[in-house]
């Protein structure tokens, strides 16, 4: 979900951009390097130079992220969205790529872009008179867009490198999981090594813009490094879980035989809470009792008529198997919209329940997740997840494997 905070300025290919507030303050910075460093030219022009190239070099991040987004759109997978922040620029790409290969493909593109940004830019300079504003700018913006290219090539989760060797371990061990986990402690090495880096040159040069933005990439990687490794385990759990593990019983059985009067009377009037109902006869499950079908019968009907009349027989509603991974339970709330599934045993009884607020209480159980009785209340209220956890996205993602 995109955060709201952030503005859009167009879309490309499809593809929704974003900017996100900070993304001028990082624009005004660069527009200062470049313009110090083009001083010679004259303050007007050199400002003025400094500004465009602040401005390429997020065109050139945004080409980047073009690149990663084409791929993915060429195997299939929607890419939410672009979007050019502080730290560069992030394609929100919905799914995983079904191989390792295709993984590969998707997290090389953007390296690849900026490289060939960067042979072309070279190759541009050279028909270039040398000593002049435009030369210096078109030879900046190709060492940017190599620096780009080799540094999202470093091997550790988040960055492209990272990608590329979640790609390289998975071919080798048959296990995405696992890779995952294995690029994402790599991200975190290097957060680590890059924030203990940014201190040395802030102790030892005392250049302490350049150690302070050492810091902040390195936080940003161990952050990152951590909501893959964080999501993965997520995801481990949504397949290791099964319905059983999560449903409830929370639900009345009633007698199919009973006069829609008597079960609105003995039922209805005992508690204004919401409940669910199956009918049973004969030691067999009828179906289920939805409490609004009374309300399209005639009252003068109710003592003749009974609920196996306005059943829904259990082949005719959302069910599952207890067996069933919470990953597809989930999946099947979220595309058929509905509030709740039903759990069948292997003879194909109603064995329980699961609501959206049933499966969030299991992960928060299994995972030791801060998740509230009220939180789990306001789910099973609303029918809905909190945006927060992605419950719906994730499980998508697994799910087309």
């Amino acid at each position: 979900m995109q955060n709201n905070k952030n503005w859009q300025i167009g879309s490309l290919f499809g593809i929704p951009l974003f900017l996100d507030p900070l993304w001028f303050l990082i624009v005004g910075l660069a527009t200062l390097n470049f313009g110090f460093a083009y001083q010679q030219w004259g303050n007007l022009v050199a400002w003025s130079a400094g500004l465009i190239m602040a401005l390429l070099l997020f065109t050139s991040v945004l080409l980047h992220e073009l690149g990663h987004s084409l791929v993915a759109q060429s195997q299939g997978i929607k890419v939410n969205s672009i979007t050019l922040f502080f730290f560069g620029g992030i394609a929100a790409i919905e799914e995983e790529s079904k191989t390792p290969g295709k993984a590969f493909q998707v997290a090389i593109a953007g390296p690849a872009v900026s490289i060939i940004l960067f042979f072309l830019l070279t190759l541009g300079s050279n028909l270039i008179n040398e000593n002049t504003l435009l030369n210096f700018m078109v030879r900046d913006l190709a060492r940017i867009n190599l620096v780009v290219a080799l540094f999202n090539l470093i091997p550790g989760l988040p960055l492209d490198g990272g990608q590329v060797l979640k790609a390289a371990l998975w071919k080798v061990t048959g296990d995405r999981f696992q890779a995952v986990h294995w690029a994402a402690q790599s991200g975190k090495i290097l957060g680590y090594s890059a924030i203990a880096l940014g201190f040395v040159i802030d102790f030892f040069t005392q250049e302490l813009i350049t150690g302070l933005w050492i810091v902040l990439l390195g936080w940003f990687a161990i952050r990152n490094a951590n909501s893959y490794d964080n999501v993965t385990t997520l995801q481990e759990t949504l397949l290791k879980l099964v319905a059983a593990d999560a449903m409830s019983r929370d639900f009345r059985v009633v007698d199919a035989e009973k006069s829609l009067r008597e079960f609105a009377d003995v039922y209805l009037l005992e508690t204004s809470s919401h409940q669910v109902y199956f009918a049973a006869s004969d030691g067999r499950y009828r179906g289920l009792v939805k409490v609004d079908d009374l309300r399209t019968t005639q009252r003068s009907e109710w003592e003749t008529k009974t609920l196996q009349t306005i059943v829904h027989p259990l082949d005719t509603i959302p069910t599952v198997t207890e067996s069933t991974s919470l990953a597809e339970v989930i999946s099947k709330l979220e595309n058929e919209q509905i509030n709740q599934v039903t759990v069948l045993s292997p003879a194909g009884a109603v064995a329980g329940i699961i609501d959206r607020g049933d499966t969030v209480k299991c992960l928060a159980q299994k995972l030791n997740l801060r998740v509230t009785e009220s939180e789990i209340k306001r789910i099973k209220e609303e029918g809905s997840f909190s945006p927060s956890l992605q419950l719906g996205v994730i499980a998508k993602s697994i799910n087309e494997f």
